[in-house]
């Protein structure tokens, strides 16, 4: 199956965003388009999953906009990679848990490419990093919505970006561990990453 790939450079207001992916869903469902993977950074926003709570909000006067996806409450801001994509599952034996597993081991297996171990935990979705003090901290969250078998929104990988933004809620909803992002794991180079994500995504939705 034939995916657009798409990369956008300058930051993405997230309602055009999912507007888009929602108009590209209508799209796939008719057979007018092809699937999408859409790479891109936000705008300073938080958005909040089909579960989250009010009390998850700290700092009430936070940009927050509620959203279709699952999840919690998350940021997104500059220097987090928001791995978007829109799949037809009805062509791909309509297994969600396929796809999550495919989401999880492409986050795990890129980062082990850049010699950073880290693991999936299915009852707090993402990505999560043990530092060596034994403390775990989220590197990366995971929230999509299936509509009429097309699985939309994707996964967030945070890069670079502003940690203290995740003080001011409490993130995907669980107080006990912490958020933290590659640059503070271990200072390399993390240009490339975009094109690992793409690369191993594509290897895992096609097992």
């Amino acid at each position: 199956m034939i995916i657009e790939i798409k990369k956008s450079v300058k930051p993405i207001k997230y309602k055009y965003a999912i507007d888009k992916l929602e108009d590209r869903l209508e799209q796939i469902r008719v057979n007018k388009n092809k699937e999408l993977i859409w790479i891109l950074e936000h705008k300073e926003i938080y958005t909040g999953g089909t579960s989250f709570k009010n009390y998850e909000i700290l700092d009430k006067s936070i940009n927050f906009v509620k959203t279709n996806r699952g999840g919690k409450i998350t940021y997104h801001g500059p220097g987090q990679i928001v791995f978007y994509f829109v799949l037809d599952l009805n062509k791909r034996g309509k297994n969600i848990k396929k796809l999550l597993t495919a989401i999880e081991k492409t986050i795990v297996d890129t980062l082990k490419e850049y010699n950073i171990n880290s693991f999936a935990d299915r009852k707090n979705i993402g990505i999560w990093f043990k530092d060596k003090s034994g403390k775990v901290n989220k590197i990366a969250a995971i929230g999509i919505k299936v509509k009429k078998w097309i699985a939309y929104h994707g996964f967030a990988l945070n890069i670079t970006n502003n940690l203290d933004a995740y003080k001011k809620i409490i993130p995907c909803g669980i107080s006990n561990r912490g958020v933290t992002n590659l640059k503070s794991i271990k200072q390399q180079n993390y240009k490339k990453i975009k094109g690992t994500l793409i690369k191993n995504f594509l290897s895992n939705i096609k097992n």
